[in-house]
């Protein structure tokens, strides 16, 4: 199995089989638009604009499962990338990331690569602790996601090949992009 055997519904509700990007490296992210995290959008446009032509995908999967982070219908999300951060890469229907409810490319990429934790050097990963702590403790649980902006890597043979957690930036990610075009 790989992502390629998975469908999603485009922000315009279309249907859209991820063996359509076969042969693509694909940076998935769970995203939202009123998160703290939602300036990495800027990042993921970079990242998208500096290595499409080699061969990156970059795939945006909006959830409102964090704190109703995303509350806007698919329209208002795809206007919202566009004019604020002009993303251009593929933006799908809101949907859920996580639980019972996850959609099943999720609940299979989450399958792939488990929660090893957030990079505790980031300036934010400290008071999203508190938070998932006080107010969504069951989000620390098992492997699911735990909050919005979490990144998979795949390799052009559709296989998970690396998680990161909001707390990791894509710049940072770039090196591991690199090494898979």
């Amino acid at each position: 199995m790989s992502v390629y055997d998975f469908t999603a519904k485009t922000s315009k509700g279309e249907p859209k089989a991820l063996s359509d990007y076969r042969g693509k490296v694909l940076l998935i992210v769970n995203t939202a638009s009123k998160c703290g995290f939602t300036p990495q959008y800027d990042e993921l446009q970079q990242l998208y604009t500096k290595y499409k032509d080699r061969g990156l995908e970059i795939l945006g999967f909006p959830c409102n499962q964090f704190a109703e982070q995303e509350p806007g219908s698919n329209s208002e999300v795809q206007e919202f990338c566009r004019i604020n951060y002009g993303v251009t890469f593929q933006i799908f229907e809101k949907g859920d990331v996580r639980g019972p409810t996850a959609q099943p490319l999720f609940k299979y990429l989450v399958s792939q690569k488990g929660f090893e934790g957030f990079d505790e050097s980031h300036p934010v990963a400290g008071p999203l602790m508190d938070v998932l702590k006080r107010n969504f403790p069951q989000f620390l649980e098992g492997d699911d996601i735990k909050w919005n902006f979490t990144k998979f890597l795949i390799n052009r043979d559709g296989e998970v090949v690396a998680r990161f957690e909001p707390t990791t930036t894509p710049t940072a990610i770039a090196p591991e992009i690199e090494k898979l075009l």
